[in-house]
C-alpha cells in the first residue's frame, strides 16, 4: 500500500492567514486528477445529480449581514426539536425545520472566529461553539489576529438559545490551541463536559505550545454557565502519540458504552470514558494510507468505529483515478475483546466511485448513522464537493453507495472550497450543511428508508446514542 503523502491545512487557519491561499491551493493541486482526465459522471457548474432514492426536498441559501462573503463557510449542524444550529465562519444561524420541506431561518448572531463547531445541550438551552481563529478578545465584536499574539484569544464560546430569536453569548473558556471541534459528554441532569479538540502546536505560538498530546475538558454548569471552566487537560498520549500526533481532530462519545473514538492526527484511539473527567486510551492504530485521522462514527451497537481520512485537508481534488479508493477514504475497524483489553481489527475502506473533477474539493468528511428497520449497518456521509453519500457498509469489506445527492463543480473563477461541510440524518431526513449554497434538505426512500419514524429529541454528530429500531446486521 501506498504511504500517503497529503499534508494538512485546516481551514480554520486559512481564515487567518489568507495571504497563504494561492500557495496552498497550487501545492494540493498536485495531487489532483490529471488535466486530461474526465469525472466519470460531469456535471455542469451547480447542475444536480441524485439517486433515484433521493429527493431533493428544499434548499436554504446563505443569507444574512456577514454571512455570505468569500469565507463566510458554513461548517457543522447540531439539532434539538424543531431547530437546526448551522455554525459558519460568521457565527451560528438558526433554522425553523419543524416542516422540512419549509425550512427557514429563525436568527443569526454575527460571531466570527474559525470554523464554528456548534454542539447543543440536552435541554435546547444552550450551544457550544468552537474558535479556533485566534481573536483579539472573546467577545463576538473582536477582531483577528495573529495566533503569535499572547493576548489572543481561542477556546469556546457558550450561547444562549433559550429564545431562538435572541441567541446571545453568555460565557466563554479559553483553551490551549483553541477548539476546531467540540464534544459534549453528558454528566448529570445538571451539568455537561466538553472535551476540547485542538492541534497544530508551535513553539511561536505563545497559547499553544509542543508537546501538545492533551485535550481540555470544559465543565458546564447548565443553571449557571457563566461558572463553565476548564477541569482538567487530560494527556491522552504520554508518549507522544505516533508521528504525526499532536493533539485530536475529533472524538465521537458512545456515552452508554463509556466508550470514545478518537480521531487524532496520526492515529485512531478506542478511550474510556467511564470517568468524564480522566478519560483515557485504551488502544490505538494507525494506517500508512492515512494522512490524517479527521473522524469517527461508531456503528448502532457501538461494535465497529469508522474513521476518516482527511488528505488535502479539504481543499485538495482527491475523489479521482490517480489517487485511487485508498486515500481520502473511510476505514473501518471491528471493536473486538473487553475492557482494557480491548482492540481495532481493520476490515476495509470506503471510498466514492464517483470521479470529481480537478478543481473539486472532494475527501471523507462528517457523517451519521441511519437507523434501519433490517438490521443493516447504514450511514449518510458529508465529501465535499463531491455531494452526500448514502453508504451500507453491514459487510465492511464490501461497503456499497446505495445513494447519493451532488452538484456539478462551482464556478473555479470564483470559488476554490465548497461542497457538502456535514451531512447527519435526523428525524427522517437528511441535513447536508453546503458551504457555500447554504442548508440542503434530503429524503432517503425506498429500501433505506425503514428507520425514517425514528424521533430524536436532540442530535450532535459526537454525541452517539443508539438508535431504536436499528440494530446490529452481525
Amino acid at each position: 500500500m501506498d504511504t500517503p503523502t497529503g499534508a494538512h491545512a485546516p481551514p480554520g487557519r486559512l481564515i487567518a492567514v489568507v495571504a497563504l491561499v494561492g500557495i496552498m491551493v497550487l501545492a494540493l493541486l498536485s495531487i489532483a486528477m490529471p488535466a486530461s482526465a474526465q469525472a466519470s459522471d460531469e456535471l455542469a457548474i451547480d447542475e444536480i445529480s441524485m439517486s433515484d432514492n433521493i429527493t431533493h426536498v428544499t434548499n436554504v441559501p446563505r443569507q444574512g449581514d456577514g454571512f455570505t462573503g468569500p469565507f463566510d463557510w458554513h461548517s457543522d449542524i447540531a439539532f434539538h426539536g424543531d431547530v437546526a444550529y448551522q455554525g459558519s465562519y460568521a457565527g451560528l444561524t438558526l433554522y425553523d425545520i419543524s416542516k422540512p420541506k419549509d425550512a427557514s431561518v429563525i436568527s443569526q448572531l454575527y460571531c466570527p472566529g474559525g470554523q464554528g463547531d456548534p454542539s447543543v445541550t440536552p435541554d435546547g438551552s444552550l450551544v457550544i461553539f468552537s474558535v479556533d481563529s485566534a481573536r483579539s478578545d472573546d467577545s463576538c465584536q473582536s477582531s483577528g489576529t495573529s495566533t503569535t499574539n499572547p493576548n489572543g484569544w481561542e477556546g469556546i464560546r457558550i450561547i444562549d438559545v433559550s429564545d431562538v430569536n435572541n441567541p446571545e453569548q453568555v460565557a466563554t473558556v479559553r483553551t490551549d490551541c483553541g477548539s476546531h471541534t467540540n464534544t459534549l459528554v453528558p454528566g448529570d441532569d445538571d451539568t455537561v463536559y466538553i472535551y476540547i479538540s485542538s492541534y497544530s502546536p508551535n513553539a511561536a505560538f505563545p497559547n499553544c505550545q509542543p508537546p501538545h498530546d492533551a485535550i481540555s475538558i470544559v465543565e458546564v454548569p447548565l443553571d449557571d454557565p457563566a461558572s463553565a471552566s476548564v477541569v482538567n487537560k487530560a494527556v491522552l498520549f504520554p508518549d507522544g502519540g505516533a508521528p504525526g500526533t499532536a493533539g485530536c481532530h475529533d472524538i465521537t462519545v458512545y456515552p452508554e458504552l463509556d466508550l470514545a473514538g478518537g480521531a487524532c492526527m496520526g492515529q485512531g484511539v478506542l478511550m474510556d470514558i467511564s470517568d468524564p473527567v480522566n478519560p483515557y486510551v485504551i488502544t490505538s492504530v494507525t494506517d500508512p494510507n492515512f494522512a490524517f485521522w479527521h473522524s469517527a462514527t461508531f456503528t448502532n451497537d457501538g461494535s465497529r468505529v469508522m474513521f476518516t481520512d482527511e488528505l488535502g485537508g479539504g481543499v485538495g481534488a482527491t475523489c479521482n483515478e490517480a489517487v485511487g479508493p485508498e486515500r481520502g477514504a473511510d476505514a473501518f475497524f471491528d471493536i473486538t475483546g473487553e475492557g482494557d483489553d480491548r482492540e481495532m481489527e481493520f476490515r476495509g475502506y470506503f471510498k466514492i466511485d464517483r470521479h470529481q473533477t480537478s478543481t473539486e474539493n472532494c475527501v471523507a468528511h462528517n457523517g451519521s448513522i441511519i437507523p434501519t428497520q433490517n438490521g443493516r449497518d447504514v450511514m449518510v456521509q458529508s465529501w465535499y464537493q463531491g455531494g452526500v453519500s448514502v453508504i451500507d457498509f453491514t459487510d465492511p469489506e464490501n461497503v456499497v453507495e446505495v445513494a447519493y445527492f451532488e452538484r456539478g463543480p462551482l464556478d473555479p473563477s470564483v470559488y476554490f472550497l465548497g461542497g457538502s461541510w456535514s451531512a447527519y440524518w435526523y428525524n427522517g431526513h437528511i441535513y447536508s450543511s453546503d458551504i457555500i449554497k447554504g442548508l440542503d434538505v434530503l429524503k432517503i426512500t425506498g429500501e433505506y428508508a425503514s428507520g425514517n419514524a425514528v424521533k430524536q429529541d436532540h442530535f450532535n454528530a459526537q454525541t452517539q446514542y443508539r438508535l431504536s429500531p436499528g440494530k446490529s446486521g452481525r
